[in-house]
């Protein structure tokens, strides 16, 4: 149950919070007022596609929040599953902030959430029916829905769909694996040849990189074998001219021969003899190096070739050699599957053969069950029917055999004859708008004991009807009040007179800015706002005493 709506810049709306009860909530105000954002705002905390738009023009982001009560076990298990809790009275409060950028912050109970989850969450809190979805009427492929939801058969229907799902698996693979023989040839020669390409190659992962690493050097050993030569003589000299480490060992000797008179000088001298031990060194790498640089050109073509070789292979098997080895793996794998492809197809047809056998078998069973509720949905819709002043309406379930689909093997359509005589036809064929709200409701009424959502919003469904018409389907609302809460959208004083609870809903404008304003009416307020109904601006005693008789009567047969 819906028990706490706060509203912050939506459209018109500019804050505003409104406590639902139980029983029949009623929403009324003049066309425009902004009854229709109210249920908006609904719709955004149910996790429903909300525009940008709808913020309030001026403001940088809209806010929504609703505080709900009394769930349903799915609702609880549902809330559960997310990874969310009740709080300690067992509420809950979903928020939702929309800012102009698309973006949208989501909340549960304080904690961050999806609008998914909101989406997940909502469709076991709320049911809300529009004026649109009288439409449903006139889409067949809807209308089994309302008779499973009045069985009780919904364990078969899981295990159904579950076997369902479960032959489309297999008729994908099945698929997969189906293929004609020359597909079979010309796939096999493919990846023989693939897998032959890669394997003659031999690739080692990492071995591009040292080629490359590799070429580099040949092709720069003449300049690398100059510099270390150049080098060499540079440190140890030839016999032209002295190098570093003659001219180190002459300082030496030179800082030697003055130790004697001067004490510093030794830490000089030992600094010097440590360079020309390291230069030593460095002197004796490089001609190692030198010695070992023997660079054959045969070797730097093989090096270009292999390159070459592997560059090849990742324009068609990917870019590096672990993505090659994983495509070569891949291809056996296929090239295995695709030579014992007879024997898998041989057994995913058998498979195929007995889950189709026992689809139908569950399907069969559920198309009698549905065959038997048809005739209780008929029954008590019709008797509905005959209560909103369309007793002459007779209506039928059509069910005929169709090919399996998620659903079972059965087409369902309603049908209605609505005058005496008539041959029953789809309804979109025959009835008017104001039949497809008293057809819709008593469909919702039919169902409320099944449905497990505590709360139920019509919006404007009493659109078409009035006079007696409209005084049955207000009386329906109510009679569907007492085992739900029911919040209702009417311009009808008819309804609006057996509200439990009376929202006011209006606009005004204040310094060229509009802004709506909604109120809980009192008894008085309430026979006003039904005055206005009624009579529009021209109130007058008699019409306030009518509203107050209205008032008076619906509280007697409420």
């Amino acid at each position: 149950m819906l028990t706490t709506l706060y509203i912050e810049n939506i459209a018109v709306i500019e804050k505003t919070q409104i406590e639902f009860k139980k029983g029949l909530n009623i929403m009324t105000g003049e066309t425009g007022a902004g009854k229709s954002i109210v249920i908006d705002a609904i719709n955004a905390i149910l996790g429903k596609r909300i525009s940008k738009d709808i913020i309030r023009m001026g403001k940088d982001s809209a806010f929504v929040s609703g505080e709900f009560c009394d769930f349903s076990k799915d609702a609880v298990k549902k809330i559960e599953d997310l990874g969310y809790k009740l709080q300690e009275d067992n509420s809950i409060v979903i928020q939702r902030e929309i800012f102009r950028n698309g973006k949208n912050s989501c909340k549960i109970n304080g904690r961050p959430a999806t609008v998914g989850e909101l989406r997940d969450i909502g469709k076991h809190l709320i049911n809300i029916h529009g004026q649109h979805d009288n439409y449903e009427l006139f889409s067949p492929e809807l209308h089994l829905g309302y008779i499973d939801g009045l069985g009780d058969h919904q364990d078969i229907l899981n295990e159904y769909r579950e076997k369902y799902s479960k032959m489309k698996v297999i008729e994908s693979e099945l698929k997969s694996v189906s293929l004609s023989e020359s597909e079979k040839e010309r796939k096999i020669d493919l990846l023989n040849y693939q897998i032959q390409e890669i394997k003659s190659a031999n690739l080692k992962e990492g071995e591009l990189k040292e080629l490359l690493e590799k070429r580099n050097l040949y092709v720069n050993s003449e300049k690398i074998c100059g510099n270390m030569q150049e080098s060499k003589v540079i440190l140890d000299g030839n016999d032209e001219v002295d190098g570093v480490l003659k001219l180190l060992e002459q300082t030496y000797t030179l800082l030697s021969e003055c130790e004697r008179y001067e004490t510093n000088i030794s830490s000089i001298a030992s600094r010097i003899k440590g360079a020309i031990y390291e230069i030593e060194d460095c002197t004796y790498e490089i001609s190692n190096i030198i010695m070992s640089m023997d660079y054959d050109p045969s070797e730097l073509q093989f090096i270009e070739e292999r390159i070459d070789c592997i560059y090849k292979l990742t324009k068609k098997y990917g870019s590096t050699e672990s993505e090659i080895l994983e495509y070569l793996k891949n291809a056996e794998n296929e090239l295995n599957e695709i030579k014992y492809s007879s024997e898998m197809e041989h057994k995913l047809r058998t498979k195929l053969e007995k889950i189709v056998s026992e689809l139908e078998e569950i399907a069969n069973k559920l198309s009698n069950i549905r065959k038997e509720i048809s005739k209780t949905f008929v029954k008590l819709t019709k008797k509905e029917l005959d209560f909103l002043d369309m007793a002459g309406v007779r209506i039928e379930v059509c069910q005929d055999k169709c090919d399996l689909n998620i659903n079972g093997c059965d087409d369902v359509e309603l049908l209605i004859a609505t005058n005496p005589g008539e041959i029953p036809k789809p309804i979109s064929k025959v009835a008017s708008g104001g039949e497809l709200s008293r057809i819709m409701l008593a469909i919702k009424n039919v169902l409320s004991d099944k449905g497990k959502i505590e709360t139920i919003i019509f919006d404007e469904v009493d659109t078409g009807i009035s006079g007696s018409a409209a005084q049955k389907v207000g009386l329906k609302l109510k009679e569907l009040s007492t085992t739900k809460q029911i919040i209702c959208v009417t311009h009808l004083a008819q309804i609006a007179a057996l509200a439990d609870n009376h929202f006011y809903i209006s606009k005004y404008v204040n310094e060229g800015k509009t802004y709506t304003n909604v109120k809980e009416l009192d008894d008085n307020g309430r026979k006003y706002e039904i005055a206005r109904i009624i009579a529009g601006n021209s109130i007058t005693d008699t019409v306030l005493k009518n509203a107050d008789e209205m008032i008076r009567n619906a509280k007697k047969d409420g």
